[in-house]
């Protein structure tokens, strides 16, 4: 099933945007190559509120959403991930309104460091960020006239969560599922398999919309995720035949595989590649001595 990308998106910076029944986006002006047009915020309910994702520390986005609060109470607000475009606010949101800061932990890799190597997403990552909740898998939390059920979705971060809002089929897809673009999955903070579960899990909901930390709403959640679904097991194989064509190591693979992609972001296909090749050698169909690294040799398993 093919994957079809739609980046329609128009943001209306400093506005918030009705985007479903007692819910508003509000997005960030914090373009750029992995961010799209900027971090969406979401506002849940009408007299007592929740915030999905309070977005960076930037002062015009903190305005925004006091505006669009307006006084209201905040009861909680849920941080799906621990990257810097998606966490860092809820600090002084916390300390502004008195809310309860939700997710499903701390930030840390989706794996042990190997011994030597050092994490190129150190920068992205909100290591400061601690949850007053630390919220199980299907666990729900209950707000004035909404609920909200964590799904753990691992795979872009070891700590990645979307948000069911129960009785609406909405769901808070985060980074885990985008419509604009594929989801970068980049060790050591992330890893291949755990993406591909998450995907499976999401199949098996019914959800009808998925709203996404960047770019516009999701309206066919099953068809789409079963082309991202497609697309994974396509650059898997991509990545087999490179090997069996020759090609060694991961930037020959990405000059191959990623020549029509923006330049920017070969970095990142190289990391989406490793993903790709520690799951192909933990399944032993690909083999390398030591453990699987950017600079490593691959080979036929």
């Amino acid at each position: 099933m093919a994957l079809v990308l739609d980046n329609s998106f128009a943001p209306d910076y400093g506005n918030a945007v009705d985007v479903a029944p007692n819910i508003q986006r509000i997005t960030v002006n914090n373009p750029g190559p992995f961010t799209f047009h900027g971090t969406n915020s979401y506002l849940v309910g009408h007299d007592t509120l929740a915030i999905i994702d309070p977005g960076p520390e930037d002062e015009a986005h903190h305005a925004a959403l006091m505006r669009a609060i307006a006084g209201r109470p905040v009861s909680h607000i849920f941080v799906s991930h621990t990257h810097r475009d998606h966490s860092p606010l809820a600090a002084r949101l916390k300390d502004a309104l008195g809310a309860v800061t939700i997710s499903e932990g701390m930030h840390r890799p989706a794996r042990p460091l190997h011994l030597g190597e050092i994490n190129p997403l150190d920068a992205s990552a909100d290591m400061d960020f601690k949850p007053d909740i630390a919220i199980a898998d299907g666990a729900i939390i209950e707000g004035d006239g909404w609920a909200v059920r964590a799904v753990h979705t691992p795979g872009h971060t070891a700590n990645h969560t979307a948000f069911a809002l129960e009785g609406t089929g909405a769901l808070f897809s985060a980074d885990h599922v985008m419509a604009w673009a594929t989801t970068i999955v980049a060790p050591p903070d992330g890893a291949m398999a755990d993406y591909m579960a998450s995907l499976d899990k999401l199949l098996a909901r019914d959800d009808r919309l998925y709203l996404p930390g960047h770019g516009g709403s999701v309206t066919n959640p099953k068809t789409f995720v079963r082309g991202l679904r497609m697309h994974r097991r396509m650059r898997e194989r991509a990545v087999l035949e490179r090997i069996r064509r020759g090609d060694r190591t991961i930037p020959d693979m990405v000059r191959a595989i990623y020549r029509d992609t923006d330049p920017r972001l070969h970095g990142a296909a190289g990391l989406s590649v490793l993903a790709h090749l520690e799951d192909l050698v933990a399944r032993g169909l690909v083999a390398t001595d030591g453990n699987p690294a950017l600079d490593g040799v691959f080979v036929p398993g």
